[in-house]
């Protein structure tokens, strides 16, 4: 059949077709809905820093803050009772803690494995995302080892792998190594098995792109003085690239990854498709902070309505992710509630 008897039928369909028919009323959208987001999709990023009662404003990103721990345990208790069902941890590290090798990422006392165990004294069942990676802890702002003025790999795999082992002791259910050093779940996975670790997860950065969207998260922690003008590029992905996305899934599922996930987000969807397309495993996406940032100034200059999360939320689960890492994870559950 060719192209003009093809548009000739589809028109004598009309008006037996008529496909506004089940979009007419609420229920039948309700019915036919492909996609539906649930607070079950959501985990909350949570920065944390020193000192006490300090819920400090975070400039670039409205409404998010830094809290110190205390504050962070009543963080916590709010979204207990949201029923979010997972948070993911990041540190503003003092600057006199940070040195040239992360060392303080090693230590057992240290602000990350502090802020996880309060959260399991507050939850056992909200499940606890540590990132692994070292630019919190470096005074260059970097995410491995600088040596001979490069980011040494397996320099680096040295460190992630105790730094991993550190987080799981204190009670992390899911260590996400976010640093995109080759090899490094194959080896974090390794020393979790020897180290009678083998039930923890292990939620692998494997598309992480070298993306201008970090800009207020790396402010968030205070890297983003230290790094400067330098970029990551000999590490995280060139945003050109989807085929790499895949050779980098490949290689994280055979060294023993139980998830995957693609940031940033929403420039990224056709990369979350087509993991999802080619792997049967669970893949996350992170809204990460830019994304965030530009959202919530347009929502709060009423350029656009609160109707915006939940739109971008759907789109990641209509790709294909099985949750999203987003700073609108509270706001998000009030608004599934009320849409319900």
């Amino acid at each position: 059949m060719d192209f003009l008897n093809k548009e000739k039928l589809a028109f004598n369909n009309f008006p037996k077709v008529r496909m506004r028919r089940n979009r007419m009323k609420l229920f039948s959208r309700k019915l036919i809905r492909e996609t539906t987001l649930s607070v079950n999709d959501l985990i909350y990023p949570v920065f944390v820093t020193h000192g006490k009662n300090k819920k400090e404003a975070i400039k670039e990103m409205p409404n998010i803050y830094r809290y110190s721990l205390d504050m962070f345990e009543l963080e916590i208790k709010k979204i207990v009772k949201l029923k979010i069902p997972a948070i993911a941890i990041f540190p503003n590290i003092e600057k006199n803690k940070k040195d040239h090798l992360g060392t303080e990422a090693l230590n057992e006392n240290n602000l990350i494995c502090k802020a996880i165990k309060i959260t399991k004294s507050i939850s056992k069942d909200l499940g606890v995302i540590s990132d692994v990676a070292l630019d919190p802890f470096t005074d260059h702002g970097h995410d491995g080892v600088i040596y001979k003025r490069e980011i040494d790999n397996d320099k680096t795999l040295e460190t992630l792998t105790k730094q991993a082992i550190v987080q799981a002791k204190a009670g992390s259910d899911i260590i996400a190594p976010s640093d995109m050093m080759d090899g490094r779940v194959g080896v974090i996975r390794d020393a979790l098995e020897r180290n009678n670790f083998k039930n923890t997860q292990i939620m692998s950065y494997t598309a992480k792109y070298s993306s201008s969207l970090y800009g207020p998260f790396r402010s968030a922690l205070g890297s983003s003085s230290l790094l400067g003008k330098k970029d990551k590029s000999t590490y995280q992905m060139d945003y050109s690239n989807s085929n790499e996305a895949i050779r980098e899934a490949e290689l994280d599922i055979a060294e023993g990854a139980d998830m995957l996930m693609v940031k940033p987000g929403l420039p990224y969807l056709d990369i979350i498709q087509k993991l999802k397309m080619n792997f049967n495993i669970p893949i996350f996406a992170y809204q990460v902070s830019g994304e965030y940032s530009m959202l919530m100034h347009s929502i709060k200059n009423k350029y656009l309505s609160e109707k915006i999360i939940l739109e971008t939320l759907t789109s990641f689960k209509r790709a294909g992710c099985n949750g999203i890492l987003t700073y609108f994870a509270p706001l998000a559950a009030k608004l599934i509630k009320e849409q319900n």
